[in-house]
């Protein structure tokens, strides 16, 4: 797969870019793109491999994994993230694929915690493998853990992911929460096809401090994947699930109301807003929860109420592409830069970055997967 670079410097003048090249030499001045948003969050894809092979992130067979020499090395990254501090990144969170399938994923984290001017390091897992990591997670320097969790049935989760089972993401739940993160959020990917129990979610937050977030389905990658599987009423049932349709979306305000007035017939009362109870983090979900929760129950309106006017981040994808937005396919090359010892040149690629990211995203679809993106 070929994807589309940015071969020249953004031709607007930039005030984002005079900025940084006048403050380049100060420190870390707050990095701002060309339409004053304040950009301090870096998410970092270091693997483009899973354990799991999710409908809605991949095909079946797998995507084609980037060959060994073309991901970033540990060094790489350390070292990139130190020059991103220069420029005002304080947030970083580690992505896939998933990433704890990478060797050496908790050394990463603590080389990360020990650069000057990061604040905080979190991660996001399907959860799977958090019971051999998370101990050790918390005691390299991150903070806080996102775990992805679309179905409490066994067999619609076994259906959706193609080789994963309940069990182990339960477990990987109960591990993260004694393990001591300082913030333990789920996300739920919420599509119309499958049968999934939205208030059973949604009341995980009631009795432990977990922190439930639904979030649209988006068009990211091939909007034509097959579903490979058997005949059975589980494959079935999430036939649709196989590319992504706009009617699979569930608009935030419909999910809401249908969770709030479904905890009220539970005897749970209706979902109110969690002003002054918001988890940490720095993602642009509309936080709510039920009276006397622990937790709360956060909304990602990706489609139906973009966010991207509060857009604070940037991806580097897992063979070293600095990308402005999740929804578009235009990206920057570092790794040559990183791996040629030019960290002007790193420098002028993460400008670059800045000044491309555009006023609002374009929900068409994406050449690469999730899985390849880091989501």
């Amino acid at each position: 797969m070929e994807t589309r670079e940015a071969t020249s410097p953004d031709t607007r003048a930039g005030a984002a870019g005079a900025l940084l090249a006048d403050a380049r030499p100060q420190g870390r001045p707050a990095s701002r793109d060309d339409f004053g948003r304040t950009i301090d969050y870096l998410r970092i894809a270091i693997t483009d491999r899973c354990n799991y092979r999710c409908v809605y992130c991949m095909p079946a067979t797998g995507v084609a994994f980037k060959p060994h020499e073309s991901i970033m090395t540990y060094e790489e990254i350390e070292r990139f993230v130190r020059i991103a501090a220069e420029y005002g990144i304080k947030h970083i969170r580690l992505t896939g694929g998933e990433p704890l399938v990478r060797k050496g994923v908790c050394d990463l984290a603590r080389g990360i915690s020990e650069i000057p001017g990061i604040e905080d390091i979190s991660i996001t897992t399907n959860g799977s493998l958090l019971t051999r990591y998370a101990d050790e997670l918390v005691r390299s320097g991150v903070s806080r853990v996102n775990i992805s969790l679309d179905t409490l049935d066994p067999a619609v989760f076994h259906a959706v992911s193609r080789v994963g089972n309940l069990e182990d993401a339960l477990a990987g739940i109960d591990a993260a929460l004694a393990a001591g993160f300082k913030t333990v959020k789920i996300n739920t990917v919420a599509v119309r096809s499958l049968n999934q129990d939205f208030l059973g979610l949604a009341r995980m937050s009631v009795d432990r401090p977990l922190h439930v977030r639904f979030i649209e389905y988006m068009p990211i990658g091939d909007d034509d994947i097959e579903l490979e599987g058997d005949d059975s009423a589980d494959y079935q049932s999430i036939a649709g699930v196989a590319g992504w349709s706009q009617k699979d979306t569930i608009p935030t305000e419909e999910l809401r109301a249908l969770i709030s007035s479904r905890g009220e017939e539970a005897g749970l009362g209706p979902l109110v807003s969690a002003r002054g109870h918001r988890p940490d983090g720095h993602g642009p979900a509309d936080y709510w929860h039920f009276e006397g929760a622990l937790g709360t129950v956060g909304f990602i309106s990706a489609m139906s109420n973009h966010f991207c006017a509060s857009c604070n981040r940037l991806r580097l994808t897992a063979d070293g592409n600095l990308r402005p937005c999740l929804f578009s396919d235009v990206e920057v090359k570092v790794r040559e830069y990183l791996r040629a010892g030019d960290d002007d040149a790193v420098r002028d690629a993460f400008e670059r970055a800045l000044r491309l990211k555009p006023e609002a995203h374009v929900t068409e679809g994406t050449e690469r997967y999730m899985s390849q993106i880091g989501g």
